[in-house]
């Protein structure tokens, strides 16, 4: 039995879920509550009763935490789960005075029976509460409800139905929530619970976030009692270590501060980032990567204007006025035109973390929504970061779902609609989408509220701008090539050429150099230009260029501001047509 505190805990003193739960049950708006999110984390837990003041920190579950500080005068708690059945965690004695236990001296294991059986009991409860007897109070917590009633959707399942209508009745059926019963149902995320269950409009919908900063700050001050080698550089306070492992679950941290303390080894402050997404990819097992920004909008070659204005986006974002800060941007333009790269550099100039979506699409019914609520659960406990989403026309789903993918596409389309235009995100999280195909993105997604900012990344126009291009990559190597172009590059130098092509000439170059039979010495002259004139005598663009011109016309009309747009691309440039000939005859 679950030793109980004899007063709940002030109110005042319950993070923001606990406290709506408890309005809920009190108003008598819900006795039903589905509990997802971060719903398997340990949880810290009040001092025990008559413990003394220096007692270690208690860890529990969330089980403990809601009979502990929530319900500590309730008479009956009954938790169930598949592998330990149905329990009595508290108020034996009232139960073994039902009629039904006393007969039969057994409670069932067949995941129906147990529902049933959970279901007279409830029945049985309020009965005599109508009887003019003391209304006892009953809990029931279903941890793992998504095994016991999962959402097999397109699979008819009569008997799962059946079941599951009953759990759905303990918080529908009058003659119960009348009485003072509440039932939880626990699972991670509600896309794997059966949508009878789900989809109930007398079931609370609760989610229980990953620790806020302060809440880690709390919990590291008990931890250091237990565990003081790891946080013993922190003697200034724990605010930071607990600003920077924002995202990770309690447990992790834990765990992580167990194994530096056997190891016998102190976190530094240098540490903290790399813990954070070892923890983070972890916990999101393979949905989600970090790029580490080691560059910055100065490494960006040209593109002046769109420097200008990230850089002043950058500016609000910093001095947190984030009334004209976008809800996202769209980076689009013909492949190899380096929007991975612009990113990284974003993010770097911004100083924030980018993660990267990717492998949160599932073969398995139902995977890829459970997928996507765990990872936007953890997009809103990171604090302030970027999220790429790369060939987001294939990755953001489609308003009008797939005939054969059994409607994920439309509600994976549905899920990152609600998400990406959400304004409590503002400042917060910044969306950023990369393709070369927009066209094929929902418009819907593209409008303002979710993606504000359309900057299309576009190929040289002149061949001015391709030899700055590749000679600026070149200098990266240590290969040097003057301003101008020399006479032998004339008429060699590509126009519509990408950063993503450049840098395969400039490798390539590069690669000629320190091969060459007479080495790259002083005796031997300037290798760099025979090296670049061999290169571009041979060179092929990587796109066809049918490809490149559909490519740059759909950059161009999806740019959401004309600044963003080179003169040379401008719809009616003449300096357009003209490049345009000067490729296709050279093609």
């Amino acid at each position: 039995m679950t030793e109980a505190p004899t007063e709940p805990a002030p109110r005042r003193d319950l993070p923001e879920w606990a406290r709506g739960l408890i309005s809920l049950y009190e108003s008598n708006a819900a006795s039903q509550f589905i509990l997802t999110g971060n719903v398997s984390d340990s949880v810290l837990l009040p001092p025990a009763a008559g413990a003394p003041a220096d007692a270690p920190p208690r860890l529990g579950t969330l089980v403990d935490y809601i009979q502990q500080v929530l319900l500590p005068r309730f008479d009956v708690v009954l938790t169930h789960d598949l592998g330990n059945g149905l329990r009595v965690e508290r108020g034996g004695e009232v139960f073994a005075q039902w009629p039904t236990f006393r007969q039969s001296q057994t409670i069932p294991r067949d995941p129906r029976q147990v529902v049933e059986f959970i279901t007279h009991f409830l029945r049985y409860a309020a009965n005599l509460a109508h009887a003019g007897q003391r209304a006892s109070h009953v809990a029931v917590f279903v941890r793992s409800a998504s095994l016991l009633a999962p959402n097999v959707r397109g699979i008819v399942n009569h008997d799962l139905s059946a079941l599951a209508l009953l759990i759905r009745e303990w918080g529908a059926d009058p003659r119960l929530t009348s009485h003072p019963l509440a039932t939880f149902l626990i699972t991670d995320n509600l896309a794997d619970l059966h949508p009878l269950i789900a989809s109930s409009p007398r079931a609370a919908k609760v989610e229980v976030p990953l620790p806020t900063p302060a809440e880690l700050s709390r919990a590291l001050g008990s931890l250091a009692k237990v565990y003081p080698i790891p946080l013993s550089r922190f003697t200034e306070g724990l605010d930071a270590p607990a600003a920077a492992l924002a995202g990770s679950t309690l447990h992790a941290v834990e765990t992580m501060l167990k194994s530096r303390q056997y190891d016998r080894v102190a976190v530094a402050h240098a540490d903290l980032a790399k813990i954070k997404k070892s923890i983070i990819e972890q916990q999101t097992q393979g949905l989600i990567d970090f790029i580490k920004p080691d560059r910055t909008l100065d490494d960006l070659h040209g593109m002046d204007a769109v420097k200008a204005h990230l850089r002043q986006d950058i500016e609000l974002w910093q001095r947190n006025d984030l009334a004209a800060l976008p809800m996202g941007y769209l980076f689009c333009g013909p492949v190899g035109t380096g929007k991975t790269y612009m990113v990284e550099c974003l993010a770097g100039s911004a100083g924030v973390p980018v993660v990267r979506l990717k492998n949160f699409r599932d073969r398995w019914v139902g995977s890829t929504e459970s997928n996507l609520e765990t990872i936007f659960r953890l997009l809103h406990a990171l604090g302030r970061c970027l999220v790429f989403v790369d060939e987001a026309d294939q990755a953001l789903g489609r308003r009008q779902a797939d005939a054969g993918d059994s409607g994920v596409s439309g509600r994976v389309y549905s899920m990152f609609a609600e998400e990406m235009s959400n304004t409590r995100n503002r400042g917060k999280i910044v969306w950023v989408l990369a393709s070369s195909r927009p066209d094929l993105i929902e418009v819907d997604l593209k409008r303002p509220g979710r993606i504000d900012i359309k900057i299309p990344l576009l190929p040289t126009a002149t061949p001015e701008e391709s030899f700055g291009l590749i000679r600026a990559l070149c200098a990266k190597r240590g290969l040097t090539l003057p301003k101008a172009i020399p006479e032998p590059l004339r008429g060699l130098i590509p126009v519509r050429l990408t950063p993503g092509a450049a840098e395969a000439l400039a490798v390539k170059v590069y690669r000629l150099v320190r091969t060459r039979p007479e080495g790259p010495g002083p005796a031997a002259g300037d290798p760099v230009v025979p090296s670049l004139v061999e290169c571009l005598r041979e060179y092929q663009p990587p796109v066809p260029e049918d490809v490149m011109q559909f490519q740059i016309d759909l950059a161009v009309r999806e740019a959401s501001d004309l600044q963003f747009v080179p003169g040379e691309f401008r719809p009616g440039s003449s300096a357009k047509s003209a490049s345009t000939n000067a490729a296709g005859s050279k093609g």
